[in-house]
């Protein structure tokens, strides 16, 4: 699994998208796309009834919350006249990029809220903010409504969150820290390298790095102002700090999988990792999650991803697949039998108001969703994409010590800079 936040967000629990679409579009009796040729992209299409109005979703699930899906929209299917036909994409950017401005393509798909500012820009999102039966404000968080927001338009439903939080092993831990100086003290306590021991499992990039920076007042790229914050006191200060007070005591490697081994053997206390790393160490170690501790009375505030039923502008062109679309997608993110449904078997973490911080939530799902509530929403205008790259490259030349802090976050200006030129 590679581990920038571009990456990340595509493989975090349901989004994992790779390959090339293999075969050729077959224009279904709907006027849906529906790729065949390849089982990947053509075995779950819902069969439409004679009532109704069908509407095509697409996603790019893995298996499991891929079933869940299908029994969620045959759930759906019992009590309403229309029918949502499913098609899962093996490359859903490609695919969508390419169908939408020809007119095609689905009237709503499944993926994070990272799209939401470069497919608006583009042209490929519809505005639903004056059609919707239900009123967002109250039936979400505000950050969750904030996401699938750009320039004033709503582009889409949110249903779950993802974000980075503090893992723990509860054999050798009795709960997270407080303070950060309190978990300083249990990480020199463990950390015994030459043995194999370390005091933090803590990959370096730059969605893994944003609690700190945004804790102690700095931040990348603030696209309300336009505005890169990368050479600014308070950013250069929250790297120093992540690399002498954290990364001293991590394994000696930058890398994901060398990091999240140390903690899935049992070789460390801590790791930061989010919460599909929960699910391939639970059998190895107990594990208890919990959102960040506080650093000088700062509270940090990672990087969040927020799921979401995209509306695309195919739903200009079909009003009843429209109506069908938004009525799935109002059902689907409001149902709180869905949503613990997928909170359990998933670990999503729910962002209806109803649900988020509730009992009724798995431990691990309660702990990054504490998480959640700390974090803000990654930027989605889209030139953000130019961002994570030169700060990854950054990070790791501080945490090698190839170049410090301030000539390294230079370094990462002056090329962010020049790819917007």
């Amino acid at each position: 699994m590679v581990h920038d936040r571009r990456q990340v967000v595509k493989q975090i629990g349901s989004i994992a998208a790779v390959g090339t679409l293999a075969g050729c579009v077959n224009v279904s009796s709907g006027g849906d796309q529906t790729p065949t040729g390849s089982s990947d992209d053509a075995g779950d299409s819902s069969t439409p009834t004679d009532t109704g109005a069908k509407a095509s979703l697409w996603h790019a699930r893995s298996e499991g919350p891929q079933e869940t899906l299908k029994s969620n929209v045959a759930t759906y299917e019992e009590s309403s006249p229309n029918t949502v036909a499913l098609s899962k994409i093996s490359d859903l950017e490609k695919k969508t990029t390419a169908t939408i401005p020809a007119g095609n393509g689905p009237h709503t798909f499944d993926w994070a809220h990272d799209w939401v500012g470069r497919y608006s820009e583009n042209g490929f999102l519809s505005d639903q903010s004056g059609s919707l039966d239900i009123t967002p404000s109250e039936e979400y968080t505000g950050t969750a409504v904030d996401a699938v927001k750009y320039k004033g338009g709503l582009y889409g439903l949110p249903y779950a969150a993802e974000t980075v939080g503090l893992v723990y092993n509860t054999d050798l831990v009795d709960g997270a820290p407080k303070t950060l100086d309190e978990m300083e003290q249990v990480m020199k306590d463990h950390h015994d390298p030459a043995n194999g021991k370390y005091g933090l499992s803590y990959p370096m990039n730059p969605y893994f790095c944003s609690a700190w920076v945004h804790a102690l007042g700095g931040f990348y790229y603030d696209e309300e102002n336009d505005e890169l914050g990368l050479t600014n006191d308070s950013t250069v200060e929250a790297f120093e700090l992540i690399r002498d007070r954290l990364y001293k005591y991590s394994p000696d490697s930058v890398k994901y999988n060398a990091q999240a081994a140390a903690f899935a053997d049992g070789n460390a206390p801590f790791a930061i990792n989010g919460p599909w790393f929960v699910g391939t160490v639970k059998g190895n170690v107990p594990v208890g999650v919990d959102g960040f501790p506080t650093v000088g009375g700062d509270a940090p505030a990672p990087f969040t991803g927020v799921k979401m039923l995209y509306f695309t502008t195919r739903m200009g062109s079909d009003p009843e697949a429209a109506t069908a679309a938004r009525d799935f997608a109002q059902w689907y993110t409001t149902n709180t039998s869905v949503l613990k449904g997928l909170a359990n078997d998933h670990g999503y973490v729910p962002v209806h108001t109803s649900l988020t911080g509730s009992d009724d939530l798995p431990a691990t799902v309660k702990g990054y969703s504490k998480a959640v509530q700390q974090g803000t929403p990654t930027p989605t205008a889209p030139k953000m994409a130019d961002v994570w790259d030169p700060v990854k490259s950054a990070i790791q030349s501080i945490m090698t010590g190839n170049k410090d802090v301030k000539p390294a976050l230079e370094t990462a200006t002056e090329q962010i800079t020049s790819a917007w030129e």
